[in-house]
């Protein structure tokens, strides 16, 4: 997978998929976002827009790649929650568009299709 989209706090990883429905995979290393309160935020947050982008058929990673808080606040805050939500709604956003089915990719695109 190579990154398709990134922004201040995050990289989207995607690659297509066989299945009817989009699936998502959430890494949010502890380095980032030391506390476990903020990372469970993080996640919850990130499949709450997932599951209302309606993206197409598409396996999407999200990973956290800078820190979003220290340990010396509060774990999350309202603030924290609405950038959250903003970068990642852009992120989704950004895949939004309809693409070729992985059974319709020809050996002459340069996508191989998974074993």
């Amino acid at each position: 997978m190579r990154p398709a989209q990134k922004t201040a706090h995050f990289v989207l990883y995607t690659r297509l998929n066989e299945l009817p429905h989009a699936r998502l995979g959430v890494v949010v290393a502890k380095r980032f976002a030391p506390r476990a309160a903020t990372r469970n935020t993080i996640k919850r947050v990130t499949r709450e827009l997932f599951r209302v982008s309606k993206l197409p058929a598409i396996d999407c990673v999200v990973r956290l790649s800078r820190a979003v808080n220290t340990k010396d606040g509060p774990a999350t805050t309202a603030r924290l929650k609405a950038e959250l939500r903003a970068e990642l709604t852009r992120l989704f956003a950004s895949q939004n568009h309809p693409r070729k089915p992985l059974s319709a990719v020809s050996p002459a695109d340069g996508v191989k299709p998974a074993p």
